[in-house]
């Protein structure tokens, strides 16, 4: 039994050293190893490893973890949530640890020898925007380092690091940001996290430059499936039901093949305030929250990344309900964007600029809510199951996982849009009533049922593949265009 205690940071005797990297945990010789370095961190011998345990089992195998550390390890274990790890959570968190430090080793081995030395780990911090001498790097490998080769194999890396909670694995983050190039014409999104380097080379903002540009041109590409779906929100109920070819048909006939087309102008105009205040808005709450990481938790990033995109919406609102007015105008009703908004000061006030605010805004925290939450799940089950040699998953992976889960968002907040879209331009219905939120959706639901609240969702999903397509073409020619480069 003492043979097979774990030893150092690690856990297994020298005689495993030539077991395959990946069977580690596989076979009934490493279940056995496993049991007993449970049982040997089971202090109290109640089956079950809390904090506490951990603290003292460590230390007798000279192992030292912070307290945030631990509770990290047993936070990211404990699936029943009893505080503690069982022996079946202890096998699994240690399998699943082990697999993102299989990627990260691979990703940090840039020379494909099996061993990483201190020129290695140097570039990869640097591809992080992290500059650090060679005596630092000297100093990394030493504390990894058991045989004195000055370079560090798999078990080395991997008994090192196995007990420590790096689950903010920086390659595997690299990869994965959540891009802004999804643009479906709500930008409800959180917004893209830049390293500390692309903020000094300048390099954030050809990224906004080229995803703003690739969000001008997509929206432009899909602008009759968007003045359509405003047309079928306002106008459609059971009296009045809308098909998709009827619309287009009746807005030719209305005004021309141009009609279709109207509103984009100030669809494509308000992408660059937009981006640029969310940016700069998510930048100033990452400080306020005071989280010293480079990349956010999912909480804080939903958190920073709901607050940043009200606080953009707020200061671009005006220009939403004036897109909706002009999408909804009739022939020769309005000469343009400003002619439109003079007459709206004229005829309602100020505050005719602010209508559906509400909504809107209570529709940004389902939306990023449930965006992130699904990105971060089909992100995480891909890693689980495909993962193998890197954590870069490839366009088409990250493609289909952003526009599921902003689909997902889309149809989680879609009645509050509705909603908003209705109280937007009640004014351009003549002689109608003026309602309020909660007015509106008991309206709708009483006269058109549930349904009611999904008017409009068929060419909003039309335009969902065709926009993440275009705006992913585009933004990578524009990023070829500025110098961006590309990890």
């Amino acid at each position: 039994v003492v043979n097979s205690l774990p030893v150092a940071g690690g856990w297994l005797s020298d005689s495993d050293k030539s077991a395959h990297p990946c069977d580690i945990c596989g076979g009934p010789e490493q279940e056995h190893r496993l049991k007993v370095l449970f049982q040997v961190l089971d202090v109290n011998g109640d089956g079950g490893i809390c904090v506490n345990d951990l603290t003292i089992g460590l230390k007798k195998l000279g192992v030292h973890r912070t307290e945030h550390e631990l509770m990290k390890i047993v936070k990211a274990g404990d699936k029943d949530l009893d505080g503690q790890l069982d022996f079946e959570e202890f096998v699994h968190y240690l399998r699943d640890h082990e697999k993102k430090l299989r990627l990260v080793f691979k990703s940090l081995d840039k020379k494909n020898d099996g061993r990483i030395d201190s020129q290695e780990i140097m570039q990869s911090l640097r591809d992080l925007g992290v500059n650090i001498s060679e005596e630092q790097a000297d100093k990394i490998l030493k504390s990894m380092d058991k045989n004195g080769t000055m370079t560090i194999d798999w078990n080395e890396w991997r008994d090192y690091h196995l007990l420590h909670p790096a689950d903010n694995i920086p390659e595997i983050i690299l990869h994965w940001k959540h891009s802004t190039i999804f643009d479906v014409g709500e930008s409800l999104m959180v917004p893209d996290e830049f390293t500390a380097e692309e903020k000094q080379t300048g390099m954030w903002w050809r990224h906004l430059v080229a995803g703003g540009g690739a969000g001008a041109v997509s929206r432009t590409c899909t602008a009759p499936l968007d003045r359509l779906k405003v047309l079928m929100q306002v106008h459609a109920s059971k009296s009045n039901s809308m098909r998709i070819s009827g619309g287009f048909t009746q807005m030719i006939r209305e005004g021309g093949v141009r009609s279709l087309w109207r509103g984009n102008g100030i669809n494509v105009i308000k992408i660059a305030p937009e981006s640029a205040i969310k940016f700069m808005a998510y930048e100033q709450i990452k400080r306020l929250i005071g989280s010293n990481q480079e990349m956010l938790g999912i909480a804080e990033r939903l958190v920073a990344g709901s607050l940043a995109g009200a606080i953009a919406q707020s200061s671009i609102y005006p220009m939403e309900v004036l897109k909706t007015r002009l999408a909804l105008r009739k022939t020769g009703q309005y000469s343009g964007i400003v002619h439109c908004a003079k007459h709206i000061f004229q005829k309602e006030g100020v505050a005719a600029f602010y209508k559906g605010y509400v909504p809107n805004m209570l529709g940004i925290i389902p939306y990023a809510g449930i965006d992130l939450a699904v990105y971060e799940t089909l992100k995480n089950s891909w890693l689980q199951r495909f993962a193998t040699d890197s954590a870069d998953p490839g366009v088409f992976v990250l493609l289909a996982c952003g526009t599921t889960s902003s689909t997902c968002g889309q149809l989680s907040s879609y009645p509050l849009a509705l909603v908003r879209t209705r109280m937007q331009g009640q004014a351009t219905l003549e002689g109608g009533p003026q309602m309020s939120m909660s007015g509106l959706f008991r309206h709708i639901i009483r006269t058109e049922g549930v349904k009611g609240l999904y008017r409009g969702l068929a060419p909003n999903f039309m335009k969902v593949i065709p926009s993440v397509s275009i705006s992913y073409v585009v933004y990578e020619h524009l990023k070829i265009t500025l110098g961006v480069q590309s990890k």
